[in-house]
């Protein structure tokens, strides 16, 4: 017979875990909120900067264009929106990681405070290195084989869509190493097997360049060169990860 009083206990466990998780939820909704509502006034000026890589290799005369009636206005505002969700990142970690952290053993507390701190770095980079690198190169070639009388006038939503899906594959790609030791740590591969795999990822790395840029040679290079010195990157925090958990290492032998 079940226990009315455990099971009365089990509840009210569940029940307070969803108090909780709603509590982390509205704070990282209202840090994001607080945060968009600071950004609102520069919205353009945020806009302004996210397509100087554009203008400044546009052809004399050239310019961005509107070719819908709202645009100019929610353009900007999307992107004041993405920014406050990047800015605020950290912080709805932090909610999370304040979360789960009470259900972890110490050895997984350990392992994930610098793998969530790595991951956001990581992020953080990939998005810093799409403005400064590839996005110029990338215009730079698209405004080059434009065709002869044909005016460069990109619209200014679609800009905006090609350049959040770019900062977001950057992004996610430079995620490779925490992926890596991920799948370590949980005993799913080891170093050796990461290491024989290495001619199979850099062909992987350079399919997925292709896919996720635009036709040319230079920001497919730009993502797959990266992408293949972090998995060299991932091997070696891997083979830390193996060395101080042996466990792991053990179970993806076994």
């Amino acid at each position: 017979m079940s226990n009315p009083e455990r099971a009365g206990d089990t509840e009210q466990s569940f029940l307070s875990h969803l108090l909780e998780l709603r509590s982390r939820l509205l704070k990282s909704v209202a840090a994001v909120l607080v945060i968009l509502i600071a950004l609102l006034p520069m919205a353009n000026q945020l806009y302004a900067w996210l397509a100087k890589p554009l203008l400044e290799h546009l052809p004399t005369g050239g310019a961005m264009i509107a070719t819908d009636v709202a645009s100019p206005f929610f353009a900007p505002l999307k992107l004041a929106f993405f920014v406050a969700v990047f800015l605020a990142m950290p912080f709805i970690l932090f909610q999370l990681w304040s979360f789960v952290s009470p259900g972890l053993y110490r050895h997984e507390r350990r392992l994930a405070i610098p793998l969530l701190a790595s991951s956001v770095t990581l992020f953080y980079i990939g998005c810093a290195f799409a403005y400064f690198l590839v996005l110029p190169a990338i215009f730079s070639f698209m405004t080059s084989v434009a065709p002869a009388g044909v005016a460069v006038m990109p619209d200014i939503s679609r800009f905006l869509d090609f350049a959040l899906v770019l900062f977001l594959a950057f992004g996610l790609c430079f995620e490779v190493p925490v992926a890596l030791v991920i799948l370590v740590a949980i005993g799913m591969v080891t170093p050796d097997q990461l290491v024989k795999s290495r001619p199979y990822t850099i062909v992987g790395a350079f399919v997925i360049a292709a896919v996720l840029t635009p036709p040319d040679v230079i920001s497919q290079f730009l993502l797959a060169v990266p992408m293949c010195l972090l998995y060299e990157l991932g091997i070696l925090a891997a083979r830390l990860v193996v060395r101080h958990n042996p466990d792991s290492a053990h179970m993806s032998s076994s």
